[in-house]
């Protein structure tokens, strides 16, 4: 059998970030237990396109995974293990923000499969934080981290962030070597991103229209990016994707999966899958969402998935909470082989391609190839596509070289 991941989204927050354009926000206890109901009954209603695969690794994301109860989490788990083939090792990841979690919840995780946790803590400088607009301080989140530890986990991530409001190459610098200090197993370290439709974004833009520039400048961001680079290296981290780092063997599997165009399924709204070469995404709208998979489901359809009397009814249904289906040809595939691939460090494989697409690499990307490798953008590393440290300054403008 193939492998497959699973993403399961729950989009609930305490308080939407400053920055975030992710679907998330703050929910009644109501609103929660009729969304698990729901998301279970989507996770049921896939077990047909699920018998087909071994579940490889699992990613509980969001919005804030830890504030659903832990009888919540456990019951999600439980409709996923008896409607998939879970592998012998699976790697099951949930998020938690610091603060949101206790010690009978990571002990329920433990025992319900979970075995890594993922910290969102951006900064170990409180004022960056409440910048921002996170709701923990640093000693919440040592809190935190202490307590998984006691729990048991020994495969924690630690989510950083730079180019933060009044951050700093110092400030910076003293987060690096704070969470160093820790030894997680894996560090995921993003620039920030100013979407539009957020907070931020309009404090940036305020700011501006007064002459001043709130976030630190580019070369800033460029050395800030430099930085991490050198501290994780020289503390035992691996760097294998432009933007994590890990101990070696403690690669998030997941994600990796995502860059090597591996099929998953995601459930909940909002919920992107690519499944048999279908790329789709599920509503956003909440209220919808329940609709269709609580009060509009007949209770036979749930009952009996795999009933081929049932199946048209199973099948309409998932259709209902679909959107953004979209067929990839074989040029979606190619682009998404490249771009998606030169985000990991050991590149793409020329042989890889040709047994993927039947085509030799150099025929369908040489000119390329040879176009990038002038700009000391690429390199050709016995068969391996890969980005130089310049490329990687400039590698959206790398990647889209890869478009048709």
């Amino acid at each position: 059998m193939n492998g497959l991941e699973i993403y399961i989204h729950i989009p609930f927050c305490v308080k939407k970030c400053d920055y975030c354009d992710f679907l998330s926000a703050p929910a009644d206890l109501e609103t929660k237990e009729k969304y698990v109901e729901a998301l279970i009954n989507e996770i049921k209603l896939n077990k047909n396109k699920m018998s087909e695969y071994v579940v490889d690794t699992v990613f509980i994301g969001g919005g804030t995974p830890s504030l659903l109860e832990e009888n919540q989490i456990s019951k999600i788990m439980s409709a996923l293990k008896d409607n998939c083939n879970m592998s012998e090792n699976p790697e099951i990841t949930i998020e938690c923000n610091p603060g949101t979690i206790t010690e009978s919840k990571l002990w329920e995780y433990k025992k319900s499969g979970i075995n890594r946790i993922s910290f969102g803590l951006q900064s170990a400088n409180d004022q960056e934080l409440k910048s921002i607009g996170r709701i923990h301080n640093y000693a919440g989140f040592l809190e935190s981290y202490n307590l998984a530890r006691k729990c048991g986990f020994d495969n924690i991530n630690v989510d950083l962030m730079s180019a933060l409001p009044g951050q700093t190459l110092k400030s910076y610098e003293e987060t690096l070597n704070k969470v160093v200090r820790l030894e997680p197993e894996h560090i995921s370290a993003y620039s920030l991103i100013v979407e539009e439709n957020t907070l931020m974004y309009d404090r940036v833009k305020k700011a501006q229209i007064k002459g001043i520039n709130i976030l630190p400048d580019e070369e800033s961001e460029r050395k800030m990016y430099y930085l991490t680079n050198n501290i994780l290296r020289s503390n035992g981290y691996r760097k294998y994707e432009i933007s994590n780092y890990s101990k070696p063997g403690k690669e998030c599997k997941h994600n990796i999966g995502y860059w090597q165009r591996k099929e998953y399924l995601g459930f909940g709204i909002g919920a992107a899958s690519l499944y048999k070469e279908n790329r789709y995404n599920n509503i956003s709208d909440i209220n919808k969402y329940i609709e269709v998979l609580t009060n509009n489901i007949k209770e036979n359809s749930i009952n009996n998935v795999g009933n081929s009397s049932e199946v048209e009814n199973q099948v309409n249904i998932l259709n209902s909470i679909v959107k953004n289906l979209q067929q990839l040809t074989e040029r979606d595939r190619m682009e998404e082989f490249m771009f998606l691939g030169l985000r990991m460090m050991e590149g793409v494989s020329m042989e890889k391609f040709e047994r993927y697409f039947g085509k030799p690499y150099m025929e369908v990307y040489g000119k390329v190839q040879k176009k990038m490798e002038d700009k000391r953008f690429l390199i050709n590393d016995n068969g391996y596509v890969k980005l130089t440290e310049f490329g990687i300054d400039l590698s959206n403008y790398v990647m889209s070289e890869f478009l048709f």
